[in-house]
């Protein structure tokens, strides 16, 4: 019998996001509530949407913060980018 998984809600929005290469306004989408994110292991997994430029400078950077709209700021570290997308992965943790 094959095992259901949880599926976790989409948490959209428009935050900031700094990083070595890049300062600026990035929209995201993470998978659970951050505002259940407690210091340990725990990770959520996002992605953000910005320039394709932007998106692959911040992924060769690797880890940046990003601020929500609610103001809570958390590490990222940069999990994939494809070529000439605007998209990039990322995991977050406080």
């Amino acid at each position: 019998m094959p095992r259901l998984r949880k599926q976790l809600p989409a948490f959209l929005g428009a935050g900031q996001l700094r990083c070595r290469g890049f300062k600026g306004s990035v929209d995201y989408e993470i998978l659970g509530e951050p505002g259940s994110l407690r210091p340990g292991p725990a990770r959520l997994r996002g992605s953000f949407s910005a320039t394709p430029e932007v998106a692959e400078q911040v992924f060769r950077d690797g880890d940046g913060e990003l601020t929500l709209e609610t103001g809570e700021t958390f590490r990222i570290t940069m999990l994939g980018h494809s070529a000439g997308s605007g998209i990039a992965y990322f995991e977050m943790r406080v």
